[in-house]
Protein backbone atom coordinates (compact mmCIF):
# COMPACT_ATOMS: atom_id res chain seq x y z
CA UNK A 1 0.00 0.00 0.00
CA UNK A 2 1.32 3.42 -0.88
CA UNK A 3 1.68 6.17 1.76
CA UNK A 4 -0.84 8.04 -0.12
CA UNK A 5 -3.49 5.46 0.47
CA UNK A 6 -2.36 4.58 4.06
CA UNK A 7 -2.54 8.25 4.95
CA UNK A 8 -6.74 8.10 3.29
CA UNK A 9 -8.03 5.20 5.53
CA UNK A 10 -6.18 6.38 8.85
CA UNK A 11 -8.89 9.02 9.56
CA UNK A 12 -11.59 6.89 8.66
CA UNK A 13 -10.32 3.95 11.01
CA UNK A 14 -9.94 7.46 13.79
CA UNK A 15 -13.11 7.85 13.00
CA UNK A 16 -15.09 4.44 13.53
CA UNK A 17 -12.89 3.38 17.08
CA UNK A 18 -14.57 6.44 18.61
CA UNK A 19 -18.38 5.69 17.57
CA UNK A 20 -17.77 2.04 19.33
CA UNK A 21 -19.34 1.45 22.61
CA UNK A 22 -16.77 1.16 25.48
CA UNK A 23 -17.10 -2.03 27.80
CA UNK A 24 -17.78 -0.70 31.76
CA UNK A 25 -16.13 -2.22 34.82
CA UNK A 26 -18.35 -4.91 36.44
CA UNK A 27 -19.14 -3.73 39.64
CA UNK A 28 -19.29 -6.25 42.70
CA UNK A 29 -20.73 -4.17 45.07
CA UNK A 30 -24.40 -5.50 44.62
CA UNK A 31 -23.08 -9.35 45.00
CA UNK A 32 -21.29 -8.20 47.97
CA UNK A 33 -24.23 -6.57 49.88
CA UNK A 34 -26.62 -10.00 48.82
CA UNK A 35 -24.26 -12.03 50.45
CA UNK A 36 -23.61 -10.70 53.48
CA UNK A 37 -27.71 -10.05 53.91
CA UNK A 38 -28.21 -14.17 53.50
CA UNK A 39 -26.04 -14.04 56.28
CA UNK A 40 -28.05 -11.55 58.63
CA UNK A 41 -30.47 -12.65 61.58
CA UNK A 42 -34.17 -13.31 60.36
CA UNK A 43 -32.87 -13.98 56.70
CA UNK A 44 -33.17 -17.24 55.18
CA UNK A 45 -29.58 -19.42 55.26
CA UNK A 46 -27.89 -22.24 55.75
CA UNK A 47 -30.07 -25.06 58.61
CA UNK A 48 -29.60 -24.03 62.06
CA UNK A 49 -29.98 -20.39 61.57
CA UNK A 50 -32.84 -18.62 63.11
CA UNK A 51 -35.39 -17.64 59.90
CA UNK A 52 -39.05 -17.68 58.77
CA UNK A 53 -41.28 -20.94 59.34
CA UNK A 54 -41.89 -21.53 55.41
CA UNK A 55 -44.80 -23.00 54.08
CA UNK A 56 -45.44 -25.64 51.06
CA UNK A 57 -47.35 -24.60 48.25
CA UNK A 58 -50.23 -26.31 49.53
CA UNK A 59 -50.43 -25.06 53.27
CA UNK A 60 -50.54 -28.53 55.28
CA UNK A 61 -47.31 -28.37 55.77
CA UNK A 62 -44.87 -26.18 57.39
CA UNK A 63 -41.15 -25.45 58.26
CA UNK A 64 -39.09 -24.91 61.50
CA UNK A 65 -35.38 -24.32 62.07
CA UNK A 66 -33.63 -25.85 64.82
CA UNK A 67 -34.05 -22.06 66.30
CA UNK A 68 -37.80 -22.46 65.45
CA UNK A 69 -38.02 -25.64 67.64
CA UNK A 70 -35.72 -24.37 70.52
CA UNK A 71 -37.75 -21.19 70.96
CA UNK A 72 -41.21 -22.96 70.59
CA UNK A 73 -40.50 -25.50 72.83
CA UNK A 74 -41.29 -28.00 71.17
CA UNK A 75 -41.48 -31.57 71.36
CA UNK A 76 -42.42 -34.40 69.94
CA UNK A 77 -42.20 -38.22 70.32
CA UNK A 78 -43.73 -41.40 68.78
CA UNK A 79 -47.40 -42.84 68.84
CA UNK A 80 -48.03 -46.65 70.48
CA UNK A 81 -51.28 -47.96 69.67
CA UNK A 82 -53.45 -49.49 73.21
CA UNK A 83 -56.87 -50.27 73.00
CA UNK A 84 -59.64 -48.60 75.16
CA UNK A 85 -63.11 -48.81 75.39
CA UNK A 86 -65.11 -48.42 72.46
CA UNK A 87 -67.03 -44.60 72.17
CA UNK A 88 -70.05 -43.05 69.82
CA UNK A 89 -71.31 -39.70 69.30
CA UNK A 90 -75.22 -39.27 68.87
CA UNK A 91 -77.21 -36.27 68.79
CA UNK A 92 -78.81 -34.67 71.16
CA UNK A 93 -79.97 -31.01 72.36
CA UNK A 94 -80.11 -28.70 75.27
CA UNK A 95 -83.16 -27.62 76.49
CA UNK A 96 -85.12 -25.94 79.35
CA UNK A 97 -85.82 -27.77 82.85
CA UNK A 98 -89.32 -28.08 82.77
CA UNK A 99 -89.39 -29.01 86.38
CA UNK A 100 -88.15 -25.10 86.69
CA UNK A 101 -90.10 -23.93 84.11
CA UNK A 102 -93.24 -22.18 83.88
CA UNK A 103 -95.60 -21.67 80.79
CA UNK A 104 -98.30 -19.08 81.59
CA UNK A 105 -101.38 -19.30 79.66
CA UNK A 106 -104.61 -17.00 79.72
CA UNK A 107 -106.74 -18.21 82.52
CA UNK A 108 -109.69 -16.61 80.17
CA UNK A 109 -111.31 -15.91 76.94
CA UNK A 110 -110.02 -11.53 76.73
CA UNK A 111 -108.16 -9.03 75.34
CA UNK A 112 -104.08 -8.57 76.27
CA UNK A 113 -104.24 -5.02 77.25
CA UNK A 114 -99.79 -5.11 78.04
CA UNK A 115 -96.92 -6.93 78.26
CA UNK A 116 -94.97 -6.11 80.32
CA UNK A 117 -91.39 -8.48 79.87
CA UNK A 118 -89.48 -9.39 77.48
CA UNK A 119 -87.49 -12.26 76.24
CA UNK A 120 -84.18 -12.67 78.32
CA UNK A 121 -85.32 -10.67 81.35
CA UNK A 122 -85.10 -11.61 84.47
CA UNK A 123 -88.46 -11.37 86.29
CA UNK A 124 -89.62 -12.07 90.54
CA UNK A 125 -91.97 -14.34 91.97
CA UNK A 126 -95.39 -13.08 91.82
CA UNK A 127 -94.28 -9.86 89.13
CA UNK A 128 -97.14 -8.99 86.65
CA UNK A 129 -96.13 -10.48 83.14
CA UNK A 130 -99.41 -9.81 80.73
CA UNK A 131 -102.38 -7.50 81.71
CA UNK A 132 -105.93 -8.43 80.19
CA UNK A 133 -109.73 -7.47 80.21
CA UNK A 134 -111.83 -10.14 79.77
CA UNK A 135 -115.84 -10.33 80.75
CA UNK A 136 -115.59 -13.37 82.99
CA UNK A 137 -112.88 -11.94 85.31
CA UNK A 138 -115.26 -8.98 86.34
CA UNK A 139 -118.42 -11.62 86.58
CA UNK A 140 -116.50 -13.58 88.72
CA UNK A 141 -115.92 -10.63 90.68
CA UNK A 142 -119.32 -9.52 91.54
CA UNK A 143 -120.31 -13.10 91.86
CA UNK A 144 -118.03 -12.96 94.96
CA UNK A 145 -119.26 -9.80 96.23
CA UNK A 146 -122.93 -11.22 95.53
CA UNK A 147 -121.56 -14.58 97.27
CA UNK A 148 -119.94 -12.81 100.66
CA UNK A 149 -123.72 -10.77 100.98
CA UNK A 150 -125.52 -13.86 100.93
CA UNK A 151 -123.25 -15.24 103.07
CA UNK A 152 -123.09 -12.55 105.30
CA UNK A 153 -127.36 -12.86 105.43
CA UNK A 154 -127.09 -16.74 105.96
CA UNK A 155 -125.16 -16.05 108.98
CA UNK A 156 -127.16 -13.65 110.52
CA UNK A 157 -130.15 -16.09 110.01
CA UNK A 158 -128.95 -18.73 111.51
CA UNK A 159 -127.97 -16.80 114.39
CA UNK A 160 -131.62 -15.55 114.76
CA UNK A 161 -132.97 -19.27 114.21
CA UNK A 162 -130.49 -20.63 116.90
CA UNK A 163 -131.55 -18.31 119.70
CA UNK A 164 -135.11 -18.91 118.56
CA UNK A 165 -135.22 -22.60 119.19
CA UNK A 166 -133.27 -21.90 122.61
CA UNK A 167 -135.88 -19.49 123.81
CA UNK A 168 -138.61 -21.94 122.60
CA UNK A 169 -137.22 -24.58 124.69
CA UNK A 170 -137.32 -22.40 127.76
CA UNK A 171 -141.09 -21.82 126.95
CA UNK A 172 -141.80 -25.00 126.61
CA UNK A 173 -140.30 -26.40 130.14
CA UNK A 174 -142.36 -23.90 131.47
CA UNK A 175 -145.01 -25.19 129.44
CA UNK A 176 -145.61 -21.47 128.08
CA UNK A 177 -146.35 -22.61 124.23
CA UNK A 178 -147.49 -25.63 122.53
CA UNK A 179 -145.27 -28.69 121.49
CA UNK A 180 -145.89 -27.85 118.00
CA UNK A 181 -144.62 -23.73 118.23
CA UNK A 182 -141.18 -25.37 119.54
CA UNK A 183 -141.11 -28.26 117.29
CA UNK A 184 -141.30 -25.07 114.54
CA UNK A 185 -138.54 -23.34 115.90
CA UNK A 186 -136.16 -26.29 115.90
CA UNK A 187 -136.95 -26.84 111.81
CA UNK A 188 -136.55 -23.11 111.52
CA UNK A 189 -133.43 -23.50 112.95
CA UNK A 190 -132.16 -26.64 110.85
CA UNK A 191 -133.04 -24.86 107.44
CA UNK A 192 -130.96 -21.83 108.51
CA UNK A 193 -128.27 -24.04 109.57
CA UNK A 194 -128.88 -25.32 106.09
CA UNK A 195 -128.81 -22.07 104.12
CA UNK A 196 -125.43 -20.95 105.73
CA UNK A 197 -123.84 -23.96 105.01
CA UNK A 198 -124.98 -23.61 100.92
CA UNK A 199 -123.63 -20.03 101.57
CA UNK A 200 -120.05 -20.53 103.00
CA UNK A 201 -119.99 -23.04 100.20
CA UNK A 202 -120.98 -20.99 97.43
CA UNK A 203 -118.76 -18.42 98.76
CA UNK A 204 -115.85 -20.28 98.98
CA UNK A 205 -116.61 -21.68 95.06
CA UNK A 206 -116.53 -17.61 94.12
CA UNK A 207 -113.65 -16.67 96.05
CA UNK A 208 -111.55 -19.52 94.25
CA UNK A 209 -112.22 -18.51 90.79
CA UNK A 210 -111.99 -14.74 91.46
CA UNK A 211 -108.60 -15.49 93.35
CA UNK A 212 -107.18 -17.71 90.31
CA UNK A 213 -109.00 -14.80 87.68
CA UNK A 214 -107.38 -12.08 89.74
CA UNK A 215 -109.44 -9.47 87.71
CA UNK A 216 -111.66 -6.32 88.84
CA UNK A 217 -115.33 -6.00 88.92
CA UNK A 218 -115.40 -2.27 87.37
CA UNK A 219 -113.03 -3.15 84.47
CA UNK A 220 -112.64 -6.47 84.49
CA UNK A 221 -108.63 -6.38 84.43
CA UNK A 222 -106.58 -9.20 85.30
CA UNK A 223 -102.75 -9.52 86.05
CA UNK A 224 -100.82 -13.03 84.95
CA UNK A 225 -98.45 -13.29 87.56
CA UNK A 226 -95.17 -15.66 87.13
CA UNK A 227 -95.32 -18.30 89.26
CA UNK A 228 -91.15 -18.44 90.47
CA UNK A 229 -88.15 -16.29 89.93
CA UNK A 230 -86.44 -17.32 86.33
CA UNK A 231 -85.65 -15.54 83.23
CA UNK A 232 -88.50 -14.60 79.97
CA UNK A 233 -87.63 -17.39 77.22
CA UNK A 234 -90.69 -16.85 75.19
CA UNK A 235 -93.28 -14.32 74.53
CA UNK A 236 -96.27 -15.03 72.93
CA UNK A 237 -98.44 -12.74 74.09
CA UNK A 238 -98.76 -9.70 71.51
CA UNK A 239 -101.13 -6.42 73.31
CA UNK A 240 -104.28 -6.04 71.44
CA UNK A 241 -104.75 -9.46 70.64
CA UNK A 242 -107.77 -11.95 71.55
CA UNK A 243 -106.92 -14.55 73.32
CA UNK A 244 -108.87 -18.14 73.88
CA UNK A 245 -108.25 -20.16 77.66
CA UNK A 246 -104.86 -21.71 77.88
CA UNK A 247 -103.66 -19.71 74.85
CA UNK A 248 -99.74 -19.25 75.83
CA UNK A 249 -99.13 -15.79 76.82
CA UNK A 250 -95.01 -16.20 78.56
CA UNK A 251 -92.59 -19.22 79.50
CA UNK A 252 -90.21 -18.23 82.34
CA UNK A 253 -87.58 -20.65 83.51
CA UNK A 254 -84.84 -21.07 85.74
CA UNK A 255 -81.66 -20.48 83.99
CA UNK A 256 -79.26 -21.92 86.49
CA UNK A 257 -80.74 -25.94 85.53
CA UNK A 258 -80.92 -27.28 81.92
CA UNK A 259 -81.55 -30.37 80.85
CA UNK A 260 -79.83 -32.70 77.52
CA UNK A 261 -81.93 -34.76 76.01
CA UNK A 262 -81.06 -37.88 74.14
CA UNK A 263 -82.34 -40.55 71.87
CA UNK A 264 -79.99 -43.22 72.38
CA UNK A 265 -79.93 -45.87 69.42
CA UNK A 266 -80.77 -49.31 70.84
CA UNK A 267 -77.48 -50.54 70.41
CA UNK A 268 -76.46 -48.11 72.87
CA UNK A 269 -79.08 -48.95 75.14
CA UNK A 270 -76.45 -50.06 77.40
CA UNK A 271 -73.93 -47.33 77.57
CA UNK A 272 -77.02 -45.63 79.45
CA UNK A 273 -77.34 -45.51 83.29
CA UNK A 274 -79.17 -43.20 85.89
CA UNK A 275 -76.33 -41.30 87.57
CA UNK A 276 -73.96 -41.46 84.78
CA UNK A 277 -72.08 -38.67 83.18
CA UNK A 278 -72.31 -37.73 79.99
CA UNK A 279 -69.84 -35.06 77.63
CA UNK A 280 -70.84 -33.12 74.87
CA UNK A 281 -69.84 -30.56 73.07
CA UNK A 282 -72.18 -27.91 70.92
CA UNK A 283 -70.99 -25.56 67.72
CA UNK A 284 -71.02 -22.64 69.35
CA UNK A 285 -68.01 -23.67 71.59
CA UNK A 286 -65.99 -26.71 69.24
CA UNK A 287 -62.84 -26.67 71.48
CA UNK A 288 -64.95 -27.38 74.50
CA UNK A 289 -66.31 -29.92 76.38
CA UNK A 290 -68.89 -30.01 79.05
CA UNK A 291 -70.71 -32.48 81.59
CA UNK A 292 -74.33 -33.68 82.34
CA UNK A 293 -75.51 -36.05 84.77
CA UNK A 294 -78.09 -39.08 84.03
CA UNK A 295 -81.25 -38.23 85.75
CA UNK A 296 -83.70 -40.35 83.98
CA UNK A 297 -83.62 -43.45 81.06
CA UNK A 298 -86.75 -43.97 79.37
CA UNK A 299 -88.62 -47.11 79.96
CA UNK A 300 -89.04 -48.58 76.92
CA UNK A 301 -88.20 -47.80 73.16
CA UNK A 302 -89.79 -45.46 71.04
CA UNK A 303 -91.71 -48.43 68.76
CA UNK A 304 -91.19 -45.73 65.40
CA UNK A 305 -87.76 -44.40 66.22
CA UNK A 306 -85.98 -47.92 68.29
CA UNK A 307 -84.00 -45.04 70.46
CA UNK A 308 -84.49 -44.84 74.07
CA UNK A 309 -85.19 -41.38 75.61
CA UNK A 310 -82.64 -39.85 77.76
CA UNK A 311 -82.51 -36.72 80.21
CA UNK A 312 -79.38 -35.51 81.52
CA UNK A 313 -79.23 -32.29 83.94
CA UNK A 314 -76.55 -29.90 83.14
CA UNK A 315 -75.26 -27.32 86.03
CA UNK A 316 -72.55 -25.64 86.80
CA UNK A 317 -71.33 -21.67 85.88
CA UNK A 318 -71.30 -22.66 82.11
CA UNK A 319 -75.37 -22.84 82.51
CA UNK A 320 -77.28 -19.92 81.74
CA UNK A 321 -73.86 -17.68 80.80
CA UNK A 322 -72.91 -19.72 77.53
CA UNK A 323 -75.26 -22.68 77.08
CA UNK A 324 -78.66 -21.88 76.12
CA UNK A 325 -81.83 -23.97 75.41
CA UNK A 326 -82.29 -25.30 72.04
CA UNK A 327 -78.56 -25.57 71.63
CA UNK A 328 -77.75 -28.81 69.39
CA UNK A 329 -75.05 -30.85 70.99
CA UNK A 330 -73.10 -34.51 70.05
CA UNK A 331 -73.02 -36.56 73.03
CA UNK A 332 -70.19 -38.64 73.17
CA UNK A 333 -70.94 -42.16 74.83
CA UNK A 334 -68.96 -44.86 76.07
CA UNK A 335 -69.50 -47.73 75.73
CA UNK A 336 -69.40 -50.86 73.17
CA UNK A 337 -66.66 -53.20 72.23
CA UNK A 338 -62.58 -51.95 72.83
CA UNK A 339 -61.02 -50.69 69.70
CA UNK A 340 -57.54 -49.34 68.95
CA UNK A 341 -56.71 -45.42 70.20
CA UNK A 342 -53.45 -43.57 70.64
CA UNK A 343 -53.58 -41.45 73.52
CA UNK A 344 -51.97 -38.28 73.30
CA UNK A 345 -51.64 -34.86 76.07
CA UNK A 346 -54.88 -32.92 75.69
CA UNK A 347 -52.61 -30.24 74.21
CA UNK A 348 -51.47 -32.13 71.19
CA UNK A 349 -55.11 -32.31 69.77
CA UNK A 350 -55.30 -28.45 68.48
CA UNK A 351 -58.63 -27.43 66.99
CA UNK A 352 -58.31 -26.04 63.12
CA UNK A 353 -61.03 -25.01 61.33
CA UNK A 354 -63.44 -26.32 63.80
CA UNK A 355 -61.63 -30.02 63.58
CA UNK A 356 -59.66 -31.82 66.05
CA UNK A 357 -55.87 -32.19 64.31
CA UNK A 358 -52.66 -33.47 65.11
CA UNK A 359 -49.35 -32.21 63.75
CA UNK A 360 -46.76 -34.95 62.20
CA UNK A 361 -42.73 -34.76 62.24
CA UNK A 362 -40.44 -34.88 59.92
CA UNK A 363 -36.82 -33.69 61.34
CA UNK A 364 -33.97 -32.84 59.49
CA UNK A 365 -30.58 -33.69 60.73
CA UNK A 366 -30.01 -29.83 61.69
CA UNK A 367 -32.57 -29.96 64.64
CA UNK A 368 -35.27 -28.09 62.23
CA UNK A 369 -38.44 -30.02 61.46
CA UNK A 370 -41.54 -29.84 58.94
CA UNK A 371 -44.87 -29.57 60.51
CA UNK A 372 -47.98 -31.51 58.84
CA UNK A 373 -51.74 -30.52 59.89
CA UNK A 374 -53.42 -34.30 60.31
CA UNK A 375 -57.59 -34.45 60.97
CA UNK A 376 -57.99 -36.98 63.27
CA UNK A 377 -61.28 -38.22 65.51
CA UNK A 378 -61.04 -38.24 68.94
CA UNK A 379 -62.82 -40.01 71.91
CA UNK A 380 -63.11 -40.31 75.52
CA UNK A 381 -60.81 -37.88 77.29
CA UNK A 382 -59.07 -38.69 80.97
CA UNK A 383 -56.55 -37.46 83.29
CA UNK A 384 -55.91 -34.58 80.74
CA UNK A 385 -54.90 -37.08 77.63
CA UNK A 386 -57.26 -37.63 74.71
CA UNK A 387 -57.71 -41.16 72.85
CA UNK A 388 -57.28 -40.59 68.94
CA UNK A 389 -59.55 -43.33 67.39
CA UNK A 390 -58.65 -42.28 63.99
CA UNK A 391 -55.90 -40.75 61.91
CA UNK A 392 -52.65 -42.27 63.59
CA UNK A 393 -50.90 -45.40 63.39
CA UNK A 394 -48.27 -46.46 65.34
CA UNK A 395 -44.90 -45.25 64.67
CA UNK A 396 -46.38 -41.63 63.68
CA UNK A 397 -44.01 -39.18 65.07
CA UNK A 398 -46.48 -35.94 66.51
CA UNK A 399 -46.32 -32.84 68.66
CA UNK A 400 -46.64 -33.73 72.31
CA UNK A 401 -45.30 -30.11 73.43
CA UNK A 402 -45.85 -27.00 71.80
CA UNK A 403 -48.46 -27.94 69.22
CA UNK A 404 -50.38 -24.54 69.72
CA UNK A 405 -46.70 -22.87 68.75
CA UNK A 406 -46.99 -25.08 65.92
CA UNK A 407 -50.92 -23.81 64.68
CA UNK A 408 -50.09 -20.27 65.40
CA UNK A 409 -47.90 -20.45 62.72
CA UNK A 410 -49.70 -22.38 60.40
CA UNK A 411 -52.02 -19.30 61.47
CA UNK A 412 -49.62 -16.70 60.10
CA UNK A 413 -48.27 -18.55 57.54
CA UNK A 414 -44.60 -17.55 56.77
CA UNK A 415 -44.19 -14.37 58.86
CA UNK A 416 -41.36 -13.70 60.69
CA UNK A 417 -40.30 -15.59 63.68
CA UNK A 418 -40.59 -13.54 66.75
CA UNK A 419 -37.36 -14.49 69.11
CA UNK A 420 -39.01 -16.21 72.82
Amino acid sequence: MTIRQLCTILPFIALVSACSPRAEPVDTTSATAMTDMKDMPGMEGAPGQQGHATSDSTGNSIGFTAAQVRNGKVRWEPVTVVSTTGTATVPGQVVPNEDRTARLGSPVSGRVVAVHVRPGEHVERGQVLVTLTSPEAGMAQADLSKATAAQTAARAQSAYAKSARERAERLLVLKAIPQQEYERAVADDAQAQAMLAQANAEAGRANSTASQLGGTALTGELAVRASLRGVVLQRMAVPGTVVAIGAPLIVVTDPSSLWLTVNAPESLVSAFRRGGELHFRVPSYPGEQFTARIDAVGAGLDPDTRTLPVRAIITGRDVGERLKPEMLASVTVVGGPAVAAVLLPEDAVQIMDGKPTVFLVAADASGGARFTARIVETGPRSNRRVAVTRGLVAGDIVVTVGAFRVKAQFKNGSMPDMVM
